[in-house]
């Protein structure tokens, strides 16, 4: 099964993508806090990760580096409305996989999800 964790403070978004997400199979969780995230994560593995960065408490890029220190073969996908390059350059030097700017895209996210969760996959049965 395709495992996706959607983490954003805003539940709508959350729900929105859950449900998005689960109409095309996948098994989608969420948490609405960095440290949320965190728990779910150790618990149950993803394939990959859709971040938020501007969140209350943890934000977006301290979850992302220490999901990346604990779990580097996990995909991690900033989805954030902050689009400034220094914002862009700190995430993929963190271990972002690719950082996308709301208002989404869902043609685009659905294909670049479909892509990174099968290259975990991939790896994953080539061990």
């Amino acid at each position: 099964m395709k495992k996706l964790l959607v983490v954003d403070d805003e539940a709508e978004i959350c729900d929105f993508l859950k449900t998005f997400f689960e109409e095309r199979d996948y098994d989608v969780r969420t948490a609405e806090s960095g440290i949320r995230a965190l728990e779910m994560i150790a618990e149950d593995k993803p394939h990959v990760v859709l971040l938020d960065i501007h969140m209350p408490g943890m934000d977006g890029l301290a979850t992302l580096k220490e999901i990346k220190s604990a779990y580097s073969d996990i995909k991690v996908v900033m989805v954030t409305a902050i689009e400034t390059q220094e914002k862009i350059e700190t995430a993929m030097r963190h271990g972002a996989d690719n950082y996308i700017t709301k208002p989404l895209s869902l043609e685009y996210l659905e294909k670049d999800v479909k892509e990174k969760i099968d290259h975990v996959i991939d790896m994953q049965e080539s061990r």
